[in-house]
């Protein structure tokens, strides 16, 4: 099985966003992927502007809560996507593992949501044509 996690600062936003749409793609290619997120400083809630973002694509996450991201999280993790945050952070010391940096380009949520679902998509694209080796 592959396994994917989305990290951000907070898991506020981006990361639960990315978490969710990986969800869905998951679902829509019945494809054997576990789907981990958290974030190296995590907020009290998900900011209400994802949530609503969210919703207005048909994908409810009102009742996701922010969770800290641990190494043991990620041991058998076999891709970690960081979003503002560093890898390095919280990796264990002998996991072999891809990671990414997706850096998006707009502050608005709802630019984020529409980018991260093309690079979720790109994603799990790539995850079928190399069979687990985007």
């Amino acid at each position: 099985m592959t396994g994917i996690a989305f990290v951000c600062v907070g898991n506020a936003g981006r990361s639960q966003m990315a978490t969710a749409l990986a969800e869905r793609e998951r679902a829509e290619r019945g494809m054997d992927v576990e789907i981990i997120t958290g974030g190296v400083d995590p907020a009290q809630s998900v900011h209400d502007e994802v949530v609503k973002a969210m919703g207005e694509i048909g994908i409810d996450i009102s009742d996701r809560k922010p969770r800290q991201i641990t190494p043991k999280d990620i041991e058998d993790v076999d891709y970690v996507i960081t979003m503002g945050c560093s890898v390095e952070q919280f990796r264990p010391d002998d996991w072999d593992g891809e990671s990414y940096v997706w850096e998006l380009e707009s502050a608005d949520t709802r630019d984020q949501r529409d980018e991260l679902n093309r690079r979720v998509k790109q994603f799990f694209d790539d995850l079928e044509q190399h069979k687990g080796e985007p």
